[in-house]
């Protein structure tokens, strides 16, 4: 218990310290307006396909995922442990062994899909990002997959939850203390904008962005 409550107030301390920034170079161009869409333990990107998020992600175009959908308008990105996700089904059906990967080191997948307009009620949190800053954003996730020796998206062969997403080996390893959601805060100091420094846990994305953003 004494483990457990030292990890998540080190997690709410993460959330309220900033990390180290980068700036971000200044670009011409329009702001852009992210998304974030939470489940219970994992936060994802909303990246709206517009032509530069085409154009900078281009790489998967030959790996089934369908970016230039006519209807698609967000591509959904997530960093994650691949026992936990490439479990199919509800969280209750995650094995033991998925849980101590995660707790004690797995390697690391990305799971993108595509989507549709978004419903109007949904009121998802957001950021704005000026070109440099979404520029930036866009090239550190990009850079979070992992390539074969051409320089190519490695997929993995796993049927997915739905029928447009596709997992991608990825760079680094999970574990309790580098998870999704850190990611996630090292992707948005990365746009140059300020964040936590250490955001394990849903409430530390949420706490980081009320508080930094």
């Amino acid at each position: 218990m004494a483990a457990v409550a030292l990890y998540l107030s080190a997690a709410l301390i993460g959330a309220i310290v900033p990390g180290s920034l980068i700036s971000a170079a200044q670009q011409d161009g329009p702001d852009t307006e992210i998304l974030l869409v939470a489940g219970p333990i994992h936060y994802d990107f909303l990246l709206p396909l517009n032509a530069s998020t085409r154009a900078r992600f281009s790489f998967l175009n030959d790996t089934g995922l369908p970016l230039q959908h006519p209807n698609a308008r967000w591509l959904v990105v997530g960093w994650g442990a691949y026992d936990f996700y490439t479990t199919v089904g509800s969280y209750n059906q995650i094995s033991t062994t998925a849980v101590l990967k995660g707790i004690f080191g797995d390697r690391s997948v990305m799971r993108v899909d595509v989507i549709g307009a978004l419903r109007d009620d949904l009121n998802l949190p957001g950021f704005t990002l000026h070109s440099g800053e979404y520029a930036a954003l866009t090239d550190a996730i990009a850079d979070s997959f992992s390539q074969d020796p051409n320089g190519e998206p490695q997929p993995i062969d796993f049927a997915g939850f739905n029928d447009t997403d596709q997992f991608y080996e990825a760079k680094g390893r999970f574990n309790i203390l580098r998870t999704c959601n850190t990611w996630v805060g090292r992707m948005l100091r990365a746009s140059g904008r300020r964040f936590g420094a250490w955001t394990p846990l849903p409430y530390s994305v949420t706490l980081s962005r009320w508080l930094h953003w």
